[in-house]
């Protein structure tokens, strides 16, 4: 099955997945089922199986899954075995308090180059990063290869934003900035809009 044949539903699980096997590792398991692993993340033993079949069989009936094992094998479908260079767009607040989150690099994800059109910020440090101009973000993305790009603008230029990196060869967008993108088939983009999921948790209230 090519990998664009897989539901992207699937892919959104396999990180969540990843990271119960690395806390199962942490705790000293070695072995695990998609029973116990359903428990832990609140999905039925009977979707992980369905969603790990799409990428060969990784564990044998009636004796479960070896952690270490599975935990390299998601990290391969992934690609997370490697690390990934990141290119900031956006050094405002919330673009400063990504920068200095340890998080990413934790994982393998390096914010490697920070860029910003404000005159007041271009120059200065954020952590060990020194802002750069904006202007210069293709030609940085350019011959460094980065292929991901983060992108914490205001709303009204976020759209002008992505146009440039991907011009430059971004192919993964995380993006920050309230409004949806318009980006080429071949382009991937992840929204992290916080006021969206507390209206949809208000629903819940009474």
């Amino acid at each position: 099955m090519s990998s664009h044949d897989i539901p992207d539903i699937v892919i959104s699980r396999l990180p969540v997945y990843l990271r119960a096997l690395e806390r199962l590792a942490q705790e000293g398991h070695e072995v695990t089922s998609s029973h116990e692993l359903g428990k832990r993340l609140g999905i039925s033993s009977a979707q992980i199986r369905k969603d790990l079949s799409h990428f060969g069989g990784f564990g044998k009936q009636g004796t479960g899954y070896r952690i270490g094992f599975l935990r390299e094998q998601l990290r391969q479908v992934l690609k997370v075995e490697r690390d990934w260079e990141i290119a900031l767009i956006g050094a405002g607040d919330l673009g400063s308090a990504v920068a200095r989150y340890r998080g990413f690099a934790e994982r393998g994800f390096h914010v490697t180059s920070v860029f910003d059109s404000s005159p007041d910020k271009i120059g200065r440090q954020i952590g060990s990063f020194k802002i750069q101009p904006i202007t210069d973000a293709p030609q940085v993305i350019r011959e460094r290869g980065i292929k991901i790009a983060m992108i914490a603008v205001p709303a009204e230029k976020a759209q002008e934003v992505a146009d440039m990196i991907i011009a430059a060869g971004v192919k993964a967008i995380l993006n920050y900035a309230p409004i949806n993108l318009n980006v080429p088939p071949d382009v991937h983009v992840q929204y992290i809009d916080p006021v969206l999921h507390l209206q949809r948790m208000t629903y819940y209230l009474v």
